[in-house]
């Protein structure tokens, strides 16, 4: 992320703040937003990014590079900063490659609510629901219902954010911010593929 630092600078300087009112918007001191902007403390955890979105006014795709959404998505799965960009006509990111390690057994609290999980923001122009640019979600891969929650689903060759919960007689109510309610009439066949759990999201709004 060699070039996030003068990024951060950069957009700072367009929005019109000092560091200091960078810091305050962010939660952190104004030296750590000199150390940032210099590139001493190059690894910034992935809610201190929306921060920093919401902050400067900007979409994650605007704050990082090329070069470090790159790196973010070759990293292990599990690490916070692990990346990837979410289309509605591709797989899932996690199904076009295989993890390279696992994550460490001893995590931070952060770390436990993503360990297993992909971070995925909506790639530039595209829209889901519940999921807008510059949003990030912690995404866990599965392919059965676990809990009533957000889950990534691929439905005609497209993948959606529905909101799935379970209903008497083992149905399911499918719905979402362009969707009402609709019943599936079994949990174990739905007429969609169940493709992850949103176990968290960040909002830069």
């Amino acid at each position: 992320m060699d070039g996030l630092g003068p990024r951060i600078k950069q957009l700072r300087l367009q929005a019109g703040l000092s560091k200091a009112a960078l810091a305050r918007r962010v939660g952190v001191s104004d030296v750590t937003i000199s150390y940032w902007e210099s590139g001493t403390i190059k690894q910034i955890g992935h809610e201190r990014l929306v921060a920093l979105t919401s902050a400067l006014d900007c979409s994650i795709r605007q704050l990082l590079d090329d070069d470090s959404l790159q790196a973010m998505a070759s990293a292990p799965m599990g690490d916070p900063q692990n990346l990837m960009s979410l289309h509605a006509d591709m797989l899932a990111p996690w199904e076009q490659r295989t993890p390279t390690s696992e994550p460490p057994e001893q995590l931070a609290m952060a770390q436990v609510i993503m360990r297993g999980c992909y971070l995925v923001t909506p790639a530039d122009g595209e829209t889901f629901d519940f999921l807008y640019e510059g949003d990030l979600a912690a995404v866990a891969p599965c392919e059965q219902f676990q809990q009533d929650g957000l889950y990534l689903i691929e439905r005609e060759g497209k993948l959606q954010i529905q909101y799935l919960e379970r209903l008497a007689a083992g149905r399911l109510r499918v719905s979402g911010e362009q969707l009402n309610g609709v019943m599936v009439e079994s949990v174990r066949h739905p007429p969609f593929r169940l493709v992850g759990y949103v176990r968290a999201r960040w909002s830069r709004q």
